[in-house]
C-alpha cells in the first residue's frame, strides 16, 4: 500500500520536509513517484526512515548516511564496510552513555543537595558535610566535583 508524504511524515514524526531533504540528498534511492510526479512511499521507505532516523540521531551526519546508502546499494559487497560503521557508531555511543551517566549522577547529587538544603531552610546545612554524611550513591558525584572526597569537609 502507498503512502502520501502526509502519511509517512505521521508515521515517522518528520516533517515533510525533512523527508523532501531526505529524497533530494538521495537517502531514499527506491522511492517512487506516481503519474503526477509525487513521492510514494512504502513500507520499505518506512523502514529505511526509521534507520536514517536513528543513524541521524547517534550522531551521523547526512553525508555520511548518504555513504551508508551507497554502500547498501553496492549489497554483499559492502557488509564488511556497513557492519565497521555500526561498530564505530556502538563504540561511540557507549562512549557518550558513560559520559551522561556521569553526569546524571552529578544531576542527582545536586538535586539531594538542593532537596536537602531546601528541607532545613538553608544551604549552610550542606557546607558543612563530612564526606561519610552524603549518601554513598552521591559520594562519587560530590567527589568529582570537590576533587577529592576530604572526610572533614
Amino acid at each position: 500500500m502507498p503512502y502520501t508524504i502526509k502519511d509517512m511524515s505521521e508515521l515517522t514524526g518528520l516533517p515533510a520536509s525533512t523527508l523532501r531533504y531526505y529524497d533530494k540528498q538521495g537517502l531514499l534511492p527506491n522511492l517512487k513517484r506516481d503519474g503526477n510526479n509525487v513521492r510514494t512511499f512504502t513500507e520499505d521507505d518506512y523502514r529505511s526512515l526509521k534507520l536514517i532516523n536513528c543513524l541521524k540521531r547517534s550522531g551521523l551526519s547526512i553525508k555520511d548516511i548518504k555513504s551508508f546508502i551507497d554502500m547498501a546499494g553496492r549489497g554483499d559487497e559492502a557488509l564488511g564496510e556497513r557492519l565497521k560503521i555500526f561498530h564505530r557508531r556502538r563504540e561511540v555511543l557507549r562512549g557518550e552513555l558513560e559520559t551522561l551517566k556521569e553526569v546524571l549522577s552529578i544531576i542527582e547529587y545536586k538535586c539531594w543537595y538542593y532537596e536537602t538544603a531546601c528541607k532545613a531552610g538553608t544551604e549552610e546545612v550542606m557546607k558543612g558535610l563530612k564526606c561519610d554524611d552524603v549518601p554513598e550513591r552521591f559520594r562519587k558525584a560530590r567527589e568529582t566535583l570537590h576533587s577529592g572526597c576530604n572526610p572533614k569537609r
